[in-house]
């Protein structure tokens, strides 16, 4: 038997340090708990959260629980280039509780999931920092997360978001696109940009074919590269439900996310109605015409991987269209953009 002593080993010198984790939570807490309501029962530290529904469902008859998860993707690679990471728990928080706003449910709760391959206590402050701005702008507690340190599972500097958002709909008033028919009008709301999809695709034109850093300043963009692709997630749960709330019938809903608006539109359509959509008649926003520039990108590809400067389109009544614009006054901009015709589940884009 070998005499010699050995070297006592621990977690932290495989690469999970503990008290990391620790100095991370306290940083969090105080912010975290500014989000709960007096629903949430449980705070930092438990196994799981526990949220009281019983004064939440006695405002509904029959009560439906929508749930949604999402993550950031490789937006986090621009957030790492930049060492900016307070804006992809807005992009996060914004992503899903659009996607259940579709179906017009209003969100309660949301969980969050960050991992790495090793915890830096400031990084995982900043990004819940932003977090915690977006959930109380939209009324949503923060009621748990995890932060998972995994070294080898990601390669150094590498950071994995993921979060999950449950809400409530009254079952009767569920946006599912069933009224949808011919002539109907499709409205689209402004994006902010690229919001949290085709990333992958930016990044090779920026930065392989474009030759660009994240520091850069292109002419046509009013913000360096790497600002410009890091402006946040629009969150239009505040703007829509004040056109819910007034009572007025919005047939369809969709979130433009990965896939643009080909991909996404079809999903609140009957089977036997397309949406013609004129893409003149909304405000380009540079960092699409820019990108479609560098890499000589086809219109039909860019309309595939990028939202093109819309975030949210409404299906309604053509009679119903002004009384929905004045509904969603606080947008500067509310385009009328296309028509729905009668034929296939699909979008033309002239």
């Amino acid at each position: 038997m070998n005499s010699v002593a050995k070297k006592k080993i621990d977690y932290k010198s495989a690469g999970v340090d503990i008290d990391s984790g620790n100095e991370a939570v306290d940083r969090i807490k105080d912010g975290v708990k500014s989000t709960f309501t007096s629903n949430v029962l449980t705070g930092i530290g438990s196994f799981g959260s526990l949220y009281d529904l019983k004064p939440i469902l006695e405002n509904y008859e029959n009560p439906v629980m929508v749930q949604s998860i999402d993550g950031v993707g490789t937006k986090t690679i621009i957030a790492r280039k930049l060492n900016k990471f307070d804006t992809i728990g807005i992009d996060l928080l914004s992503a899903t509780a659009n996607d259940i706003l579709v179906m017009g449910a209003r969100p309660l709760t949301f969980l969050d999931y960050i991992a790495n391959d090793k915890l830096k206590p400031r990084i995982i402050e900043e990004i819940v920092s932003g977090m915690v701005k977006a959930c109380r702008e939209t009324g949503v507690s923060l009621v748990g997360g995890e932060t998972a340190e995994m070294p080898d599972t990601y390669l150094p500097g590498e950071h994995d978001l993921v979060g999950i958002i449950t809400g409530v709909v009254e079952k009767e008033k569920i946006i599912t696109g069933e009224n949808i028919k011919a002539g109907d009008v499709v409205l689209g709301l402004p994006s902010s940009g690229l919001h949290t999809n085709g990333y992958s695709l930016a990044r090779k034109l920026f930065f392989e074919i474009g030759g660009y850093s994240v520091n850069d300043i292109i002419p046509e963009l009013e913000k360096s590269v790497g600002l410009t692709l890091l402006e946040p997630h629009i969150n239009y749960t505040n703007h829509v439900f004040a056109a819910l709330d007034s009572g007025i019938e919005v047939k369809g809903i969709a979130h433009i996310t990965g896939g643009g608006l080909l991909e996404n539109v079809p999903r609140v359509l009957p089977s036997d109605c397309g949406v013609e959509i004129q893409k003149e008649s909304w405000s380009s926003i540079p960092v699409f015409d820019v990108m479609q520039s560098i890499g000589n990108v086809d219109e039909h590809e860019m309309f595939r991987a990028f939202n093109m400067g819309i975030g949210m389109v409404f299906i309604v009544d053509s009679a119903d269209v002004n009384t929905v614009k004045n509904a969603l006054k606080d947008f500067t901009n509310i385009y009328e953009i296309g028509t729905v015709v009668s034929g296939e589940n699909n979008v033309s884009i002239f």
